[in-house]
């Protein structure tokens, strides 16, 4: 095939594809460290194969989540502590699919930026794959997308999905009724939520993200980059023990809007405030904002990123086996007739 000399190529378009293939290579290892029964294909490939068989399925019913990371990226990229993004990515699809009683299998990543660094997108993506490390789940797959012109320099977007399966007839929720009890899980702060909020009492505050963080010790910013808990394993070791009816996820909504989610009708649930302290970051914020605390309830986690509703009986058994796979446990509330979420008590 002849060439032109001068000929116009996709690399002066502003698209590199041997830097693209440089970081499939980077990769590699990581996504290898994820790899677990199940697994047919390593990075690469067109698609990727995963043998429900092999992973123990007999008669599986598969689940899907998506999601992103929302405006927490900006945080991210204007500090340059882009290490743990890829954890909240993986959590804000995983979380979800446990509180189906799924077990997650697999994940794939879609990375966009509108100039390729090799090195930032290989630290992401490590991040990706610490997050399917903690939760038993593999990184099978992706795509990265370089697009001059969509994206300011340094900017990128972060979306994925993940696949769980669970044995047919085994989903949740199942079972809830009135006298269930509500077992709350400690939250790592503001996981990946209400970060639009976040950075207009941030800039409301006067601080930049280098400031000294006023609830906690390091910078700002750094404290508003904690990564969102992954809950998977503790929860799925707490559904097979048999007595957990449904799992909520407390994400965009908080507590007043995704415990009803997981509720029957003609079920609501009543909620003692007073049962757990408000992290520092929460009273940090409401207080710059001048929030109510009704607000606070159905924007943030609040500090309970997950709420497992078991039978009363089974209830400290539970607790007890949830505190032993490293949870901070709360016994927040009970199911109650009628509907809705009724507090009890106050956080601030």
């Amino acid at each position: 095939m002849s060439e032109k000399k001068n000929g116009l190529t996709y690399a002066d378009a502003g698209v590199d594809i041997d830097a693209g293939n440089a970081l499939v290579e980077r990769i590699k290892p990581a996504a290898k460290r994820t790899k677990r029964s199940g697994v047919m294909s390593g990075l690469g490939g067109f698609g990727a194969l995963f043998d429900l068989k092999d992973a123990g399925y007999s008669d599986p019913i598969l689940v899907g989540a998506t999601d992103g990371v929302g405006t927490k990226l900006r945080i991210a990229i204007d500090t340059g502590n882009v290490d743990t993004i890829g954890i909240d990515l993986v959590a804000m699809c995983v979380n979800d699919l446990v509180c189906q009683g799924a077990e997650p299998l697999f994940f794939l990543d879609y990375f966009a930026t509108g100039k390729l660094d090799v090195d930032q997108a290989t630290r992401i993506i490590n991040g990706i794959a610490e997050g399917c490390a903690q939760s038993g789940c593999a990184l099978i797959g992706g795509e990265t997308a370089e697009m001059p012109g969509m994206y300011h320099k340094g900017d990128f977007d972060l979306a994925g999905f993940a696949v769980g399966a669970m044995e047919r007839g085994t989903d949740l929720p199942a079972g809830v009724v009135e006298g269930d009890v509500l077992l709350g899980l400690a939250s790592n702060g503001v996981h990946s939520n209400g970060y639009s909020f976040v950075r207009k009492v941030v800039e409301l505050s006067g601080l930049g993200w280098d400031a000294d963080c006023p609830f906690a010790e390091g910078s700002l910013g750094a404290a508003l980059l904690a990564p969102t808990r992954l809950y998977v394993t503790q929860c799925l070791a707490a559904v097979r023990a048999g007595g957990v009816h449904a799992l909520a996820h407390i994400t965009g909504g908080g507590l007043t809007e995704n415990l009803p989610r997981v509720l029957p009708e003609g079920l609501g649930a009543t909620i003692d405030l007073a049962s757990w302290q408000l992290p520092p970051v929460f009273r940090w914020l409401a207080e710059t904002a001048d929030m109510a605390e009704g607000e606070l309830l159905k924007t943030f986690n609040s500090g309970i990123g997950m709420i497992v509703v078991v039978a009363a009986d089974r209830a400290d058994e539970i607790a007890a086996l949830l505190a032993a796979e490293g949870e901070t446990v709360t016994r927040i509330g009970t199911v109650t007739a009628g509907a809705g979420v009724a507090y009890t008590g106050k956080l601030l």
